[in-house]
């Protein structure tokens, strides 16, 4: 089920709101942990097996390593099992094609498909056992609280990843109110709009550009296609994230900030300091730091960057593209790393020149990233540089772009910058901005629901990976 379908929208969500708030506080978990296994079985009934299987992998597990001597060994067994299901519903055909490739073989396989979220409820749990083996949270005892965690449907199908740790006291000691649930709701709304009206019209850009052979376009036509992407994924993926801490903060929970303005960063370093925020946080505390982070020499934590890098790019997707892509912001952090170029200061020629180089290497890597394989991305950014001279123009400009297209461009732009932070706090005490960003949010939702009602394009990136 869609955050942003009618379905969701007019049904589920007043459903449990008014089930939610009517119903004894005894008993709410267990009616957020029924709805949230709803919410799963909507789409993918066959594989909530497989969530049920990690719940109880990862509340044995936990149980073990806090009574048993041999804490170490139940850990890595309990990683390793959760790896496992990862490694075969996500990298199983992957194996095989590749095996295939290089081998010239021709092996006969059953194609697996992958669960939705599975990337996502499997680091949570991950971080639980982890957190319960470093005793920063204690073991939890009761599975249907466990299972809240895992399956608590606002961040289960795409984020943000919350790390049990940030969510352990909430459980059971959240408080409702009036506020929480106003400013989840408008929240909400943003996302929402973000969803809609930005990613879905700009997706459709790119869906043309990039369905095309890079022949069939100019350089010009290859930039808006880039450009329409990164606007596409920034607005979808941040967009349900402002839905999910929306809806989280509607039923009590308050979940971190996955997204600060990424687009404004003046190195790729900072890049990831503001994309993304509960991936690059969790492999900083459940991979970097335990290989060693910082604290070995300077040969050891540039591998040590590499590795997470890597990983992340392997974690986003089976195919090379998304390998080459970790591969390529990890070679940008060494750099920056090797030669202190995120820290250093200057007047803004330097301060430009930082922020013109870093949209330049996240474009390029959000090319790498869409591309259906390697020699096409490597075709597209020839492309854009004007180094493939020979064309066969299949459309005119025109066919990508048109006004309601250059509008949400102009406006995917300005909104990437935090111009408009201090008018949408949500705890200004001027009146008049108050009652105006109210009306401006209810138009905002009456034209998100429009559109919806009125396109057939709606699909959420991250329900990829």
């Amino acid at each position: 089920m869609l955050f942003s379908s009618t379905t969701f929208i007019f049904l589920f969500l007043p459903i449990l709101c008014a089930t939610y708030f009517f119903c004894n506080k005894k008993f709410r978990n267990v009616l957020l942990l029924i709805f949230s296994i709803l919410f799963y079985a909507w789409g993918e009934p066959r594989y909530i097996v497989i969530m049920f299987s990690t719940i109880i992998i990862n509340y044995v597990g936990a149980i073990f390593i806090d009574k048993c001597l041999h804490k170490r060994f139940f850990l890595f067994l309990t990683i390793i099992i959760n790896l496992s299901f990862l490694i075969y519903f996500k990298y199983f055909n992957f194996f095989i094609e590749n095996i295939n490739y290089f081998f010239n073989l021709k092996l006969n396989f059953i194609r697996v498909i992958m669960p939705i979220g599975i990337s996502f409820y499997t680091f949570q749990s991950m971080s639980y056992t982890v957190d319960v083996y470093r005793k920063e949270v204690s073991v939890q005892k009761n599975i249907y609280k466990l299972a809240l965690y895992i399956t608590f449907f606002p961040q289960l199908i795409a984020g943000p990843i919350v790390k049990y740790h940030d969510i352990e006291y909430q459980i059971d000691n959240r408080k409702e109110d009036l506020d929480q649930v106003y400013y989840g709701i408008k929240r909400f709304i943003l996302g929402l709009s973000k969803k809609v009206l930005l990613a879905n019209t700009l997706g459709a850009i790119a869906d043309k550009v990039f369905s095309l052979p890079v022949h069939n376009f100019d350089c010009l036509t290859a930039w808006i296609g880039a450009l329409a992407y990164s606007f596409q994924l920034f607005y979808d993926f941040s967009g349900y994230s402002d839905m999910a801490i929306g809806l989280g903060s509607i039923f009590g929970f308050k979940f971190l900030e996955n997204f600060n303005y990424p687009y404004i960063s003046k190195s790729i370093t900072e890049f990831w300091r503001r994309w993304h925020i509960s991936l690059s946080t969790w492999f900083k505390e459940y991979l970097y730091i335990p290989l060693g982070g910082n604290r070995v020499s300077k040969k050891r934590n540039l591998l040590n960057l590499w590795i997470v890098f890597l990983a992340t790019g392997i974690w986003h997707g089976a195919e090379w593209t998304f390998v080459v892509w970790g591969m390529w912001h990890g070679l940008f952090i060494i750099i920056e790393r090797l030669t202190n170029f995120a820290k250093k200061e200057g007047g803004k020629g330097l301060s430009l020149f930082k922020h013109a180089y870093t949209i330049l290497a996240f474009v390029i890597g959000w090319v790498i990233f869409r591309a259906e394989n390697l020699p096409y991305a490597y075709q597209y950014i020839q492309n854009m540089f004007g180094i493939i001279k020979e064309h066969h123009i299949s459309y005119e400009l025109s066919y990508y772009i048109n006004n309601k297209e250059i509008l949400a461009f102009f406006f995917s732009t300005l909104l990437s910058f935090p111009l408009f932070k201090n008018i949408l706090n949500l705890k200004t005490n001027n009146v008049f901005i108050l009652y105006s960003t109210d009306v401006l949010i209810f138009f905002l939702f009456l034209l998100s629901c429009s559109s919806l009602l009125a396109s057939t394009y709606n699909p959420f990136i991250y329900f990829r990976f």
